[in-house]
């Protein structure tokens, strides 16, 4: 979708204020979200980039007659304040990525009498049940039937159409029918006789079936709903293939069209009992369901069934981290030699998103990046979530850090790695900065924790050697890693704004991210990231414990460290690390990549 200038911003946002008048509504609320209540959207769903020009996959935009504002949270701050300049949309600063304080204004600004409106169909669940607390207490009313966007998005783009397919053994580890069993088992365990899901990597997982309807995430539109003896798959008319339709159905598996899980749900015989996700289905799904069916409210057993790799997935995955890393080797011995070549033209932050991905699809099972390359050099580093535009870049030159945040997904697995190189001469201060935020990254990495321990608690131990500088960052330090699935997946989240709640236990064949970062707006940005898996590390008279295989294969620029500031046990840490590097990347590399790599694992 074609980000709006301030402008059409401005002039959007007046006919959106026609329409409230219209419908006699007092305040609009856009979320970022789509009836699966997806991270990253489908462009049909992305209405409040639509709106107010801010790209970031987070916040939400509320309108009224005098005012406008996006909240979100600190990982957007300085991204939101460049594209909400001149728009006359204000940005909300959230304190925490799960805050909802954008309930509260609305609670503390509305008035008796007054109307909210907010599409029902991507508002989700747990929050349509705080915003209508809230509102109940003010005598505001909400409206969830209307969705303005439709009434002046004129061009507002249609469902995606991209076909859907098997993910097939070896690389799908566990068949379809024990995904299935395993599930029923679960729902029995519950006493529910039916399961609804929504969630688009659910659906994916349990399935064994994957998709492009989202970007970077191999994913497709649908609902399903899961009795005793089958399943269906509620998904766009044409999306499977007749053949796997037939397959599908083999195995006790059925397609309807999208469009008729609506009225799938609305005639559920009487004696059902429905488990449902309260967190991952939206209040519009949640009317579809008929008062006389009985509601079971609990976790979707396939999100923490797919939290778990298993040990033939974890080879896998193990397997694809060789071919990223080979790939990032060759990408930064490029980068290096056209960094020295002066007489070249200049390098710009937009050709490092084109040649790190051209280096992923010359490596076997590769599908397509996990999500858009970040890559920003100097001051655009500190923007946690930047993403340079052939409209608004920086060009790479002269002396700074460059940090890159990049990922691939492949058949055997998805990546997630940030890595900060040297360009030109840096300074102490850079190199002070980088080996704090490296210190963080090994003290996690290098953590033993007992089984079941809630993953927020680990949050600190990251952050620790940062503050004990007084310093800290504005994101979480860990998300859970899908396998061929989305980049960000939970119940597991090392994050502060994250409940310790007991879906949040770290099991055995988790892999999550480890990337503490340091942002110095307007200087530089500094994130070092590894993905790690959770694995057996012995029992004690304590119980059973776990620690943490990274699984992440490529140098660390150890030009950017101060290495007085390590410990001889940190310093032996990251040497074991390119050690382990080196030993396992250089078979799948030859001249400058093969070069490189022995260059930059050498011995610190």
């Amino acid at each position: 979708m074609h980000t709006p200038d301030p402008s059409q911003v401005v002039e959007r946002i007046a006919q959106l204020r026609a329409a409230m008048r219209q419908h006699q509504i007092d305040a609009l609320m856009i979320p970022s979200a789509d009836p699966h209540l997806s991270e990253y959207l489908p462009e049909r769903w992305q209405g409040r980039e639509w709106a107010s020009g801010f790209t970031g996959s987070v916040g939400t935009l509320i309108i009224t007659p005098e005012s406008a504002g996006v909240w979100t949270d600190a990982r957007y701050w300085t991204q939101a304040e460049q594209q909400l300049n001149g728009t006359g949309i204000q940005l909300m600063k959230l304190t925490s990525g799960a805050s909802v304080q954008y309930i509260d204004w609305l609670a503390a600004n509305l008035k008796s009498g007054q109307t909210l409106a907010v599409d029902g169909a991507v508002l989700g669940l747990a929050i349509a049940r705080l915003l209508q607390t809230a509102l109940d207490a003010k005598d505001v009313k909400l409206r969830t039937d209307l969705d303005l966007l439709d009434q002046v998005w004129a061009d507002r783009p249609a469902l995606p159409d991209a076909p859907v397919y098997e993910h097939l053994p070896p690389y799908a580890s566990k068949s379809r029918s024990g995904k299935l069993a395993d599930l029923r088992s679960a729902m029995q365990g519950a006493s529910a006789n039916r399961h609804l899901i929504s969630t688009l990597d659910d659906i994916a997982y349990l399935f064994n079936l994957r998709g492009a309807d989202v970007n970077f995430n191999p994913i497709f539109l649908a609902h399903a709903l899961i009795t005793p003896s089958r399943a269906t798959i509620y998904v766009a008319d044409g999306k499977i293939a007749p053949e796997l339709r037939t397959a599908l159905a083999d195995e006790g598996v059925d397609v309807a069209p999208y469009a008729s899980a609506a009225a799938a749900l609305a005639g559920l015989p009487a004696d059902t009992t429905l488990l449902v996700d309260p967190r991952r289905i939206t209040y519009g799904t949640r009317q579809w369901i008929p008062a006389k069916v009985k509601v079971l409210e609990a976790i979707n057993p396939t999100t923490l069934a797919k939290s778990r790799k298993s040990d033939q997935d974890a080879i896998h995955v193990r397997a694809t981290m060789e071919q990223d890393g080979a790939a990032l080797c060759e990408f930064f011995a490029w980068l290096e030699q056209t960094l020295a070549n002066t007489a070249r033209a200049p390098l710009t932050e937009v050709e490092i998103d084109k040649q790190i991905t051209a280096a992923r699809a010359r490596r076997p099972g590769f599908i397509s990046p996990s999500f858009a390359t970040i890559a920003g050099f100097g001051p655009n580093g500190a923007i946690m979530h930047y993403r340079a535009t052939e409209a608004r870049h920086a060009v790479i030159e002269g002396d700074g850090l460059l940090l890159i945040d990049s990922g691939g997904q492949y058949l055997g697995g998805t990546t997630d790695i940030t890595r900060v190189v040297a360009v030109g001469s840096i300074t102490d201060e850079h190199r002070r900065d980088f080996t704090l935020v490296l210190k963080g990254m090994i003290a996690l990495s290098a953590t033993r924790f007992p089984r079941g321990a809630k993953s927020p608690m680990l949050d600190a131990i990251a952050r620790a050697p940062l503050w004990a500088e007084g310093m800290d960052f504005g994101h979480g330090t860990g998300h859970g890693v899908g396998y061929f699935l989305n980049v960000h997946e939970g119940p597991q989240s090392i994050s502060p704004s994250a409940m310790p709640e007991p879906q949040t236990a770290m099991e055995p064949g988790m892999i999550t991210s480890i990337e503490p970062g340091l942002y110095r707006p307007g200087r530089w940005g500094i994130r070092i990231e590894n993905l790690v898996l959770n694995r057996a590390a012995g029992q004690t008279e304590f119980g059973e414990f776990l620690n943490f295989e990274t699984l992440t294969l490529c140098p660390i620029d150890t030009r950017c460290i101060l290495p007085a500031l390590l410990r001889d046990d940190e310093r032996q840490w990251l040497n074991d690390y390119h050690a382990t590097v080196r030993k396992r990347l250089s078979p799948l590399l030859s001249g400058d990549a093969l070069a490189w790599l022995t260059t930059r694992t050498e011995t610190l």
